[in-house]
C-alpha cells in the first residue's frame, strides 16, 4: 500500500472524501481528526494517487504532511 498523510481545511474533508470515492478505487480516505486525512492506495495506482494529490493541492490547498517538515 502507498500511504500519504495530507492536511486540508476541516471544512473540506467531506468534499475531498467525495472526490476520492468518485475516483474509481484509486485510494481509501481515513479522516484522522480535523483536517488530517490519510490516503491509502494499492501499489499499482501510484501514478493515479500522485495525480489526485496534485489536484487536491490545486483545488483545496491540500498539503502533504511529510512535505511540511
Amino acid at each position: 500500500m502507498l500511504v500519504q498523510h495530507v492536511l486540508v481545511h476541516p471544512a473540506d474533508v467531506v468534499f475531498v472524501k467525495s472526490i476520492v470515492e468518485a475516483s474509481d478505487g484509486v485510494a481509501l480516505l481515513l479522516a484522522d481528526r480535523g483536517g488530517e486525512i490519510t490516503l491509502a492506495a494499492p501499489l499499482g495506482r501510484g501514478d493515479e494517487l500522485a495525480e489526485l494529490l496534485l489536484d487536491l493541492e490545486r483545488d483545496v490547498g491540500a498539503r502533504r504532511r511529510d512535505a511540511l517538515r
